[in-house]
């Protein structure tokens, strides 16, 4: 395993990190793994190094927390754990049960705190950007949770850049203490982060974690599985003609290697120049050895062409764009891949 220094902190975290969407109740999304099915996963993921664990309490409207904390109390030493978890999606009743204002954000850390079954988590996360409350609020209640232990870090996820620039901003101006890590989407399907925030975190001396490496299972080019039948999420983001020409550019460059598509699209990211750690949502304990060797796996410059040569601009996916993307179309191909590709028109 490999292992970086997260930002400008002095917080030494693996460079995979173990996702836990899947982990939970069956009752939330039928691809979510219950706690018998979750606890192989979780002791494979930490004996093969992984010490970074992200969660969050929207996860099965809590029951993921509450999974991977008995699991962790049973298998693991919490304190050599960097465990995350965010807050802003709706969970529970009421008006007050979403967003950021200093009430819900109050709430959900001791919430989560319980049903994590620890005295802190490392690093405290926004789930997005609220537009609806002031940015002082928000981050006042951020402040406060470090200063009282129940946090050692703060962080943020999936916003524009100018959003991150003000929460910035803010932190400079009132004494805040400042987010350590972005956690943003990209894959080989969808690199829109790389125009501004990715550069913007390098400047600012955030860390970058990347989610849906495999944008949310179209990469793993198994188009039959239950969670690309059934993840309206994965039919919102990546039913354009673009990204399933990447997903076929992905399954090319693989079969010439021998390997999975999965370990080929997770290399293109753990490669990336702008990215510090990968998360890693696996179904199997085999997803978790693959994302292993993609640590390893060197992409050659055709390989990576390929790769790249269907991405075309689209709309930056947020909470904001729903709906709304630009159909894409690809670029021909290039270099031993026109042969591969004439070669299967033949047959």
């Amino acid at each position: 395993m490999q292992y970086i220094h997260l930002g400008q902190s002095g917080l030494k975290v693996s460079r995979l990190c173990l996702g836990t969407m899947n982990m939970g109740s069956k009752q939330w999304k039928p691809w979510i793994f219950d706690e018998a099915q979750s606890e192989p996963l979780i002791r494979h993921a930490l004996e093969q190094g992984i010490n970074f664990i992200d969660l969050a309490d929207f996860y099965s409207s809590g029951a993921g927390e509450e999974v991977v904390g008995r699991v962790i109390s049973r298998i693991a030493n919490r304190d050599e754990l960097v465990l995350t978890t965010k807050v802003g999606y709706p969970i529970g009743g009421g008006l007050n049960n979403q967003g950021h204002s200093r009430k819900h954000i109050m709430d959900s850390i001791d919430a989560s705190l319980r049903r994590l079954g620890t005295d802190y988590v490392d690093i405290y996360m926004l789930h997005y950007f609220d537009v609806n409350t002031p940015v002082e609020e928000t981050w006042a209640a951020m402040d406060a949770i470090v200063r009282s232990g129940k946090a050692r870090y703060v962080g943020v996820s999936t916003m524009y850049t100018w959003q991150l620039a003000k929460i910035l901003w803010c932190c400079e101006r009132n004494g805040f203490v400042k987010p350590i890590n972005m956690q943003l989407q990209l894959n080989c399907a969808y690199r829109e982060e790389e125009r501004e925030m990715i550069p913007f975190c390098r400047d600012q001396g955030l860390g970058v974690s990347v989610f849906s490496p495999l944008a949310r299972g179209l990469l793993s080019c198994d188009f039959n599985s239950v969670r690309n039948k059934t993840d309206f999420f994965t039919q919102e983001m990546y039913a354009d003609g673009a990204s399933l020409e990447v997903a076929q550019s992905v399954s090319r460059v693989a079969a010439l290697r021998g390997v999975m598509p999965a370990q080929v699209a997770q290399s293109w990211v753990l490669h990336h120049p702008g990215v510090d750690c990968m998360l890693v949502g696996a179904d199997s304990i085999a997803q978790i050895d693959t994302a292993v060797a993609a640590l390893e796996t060197e992409l050659s410059i055709d390989e990576r062409y390929e790769l790249e040569r269907n991405y075309t601009p689209c709309d930056v996916i947020n909470d904001y764009t729903a709906g709304k993307r630009i159909a894409r179309e690809p670029r021909p191909a290039q270099g031993i891949f026109i042969d591969e590709l004439n070669t299967r028109k033949i047959a």
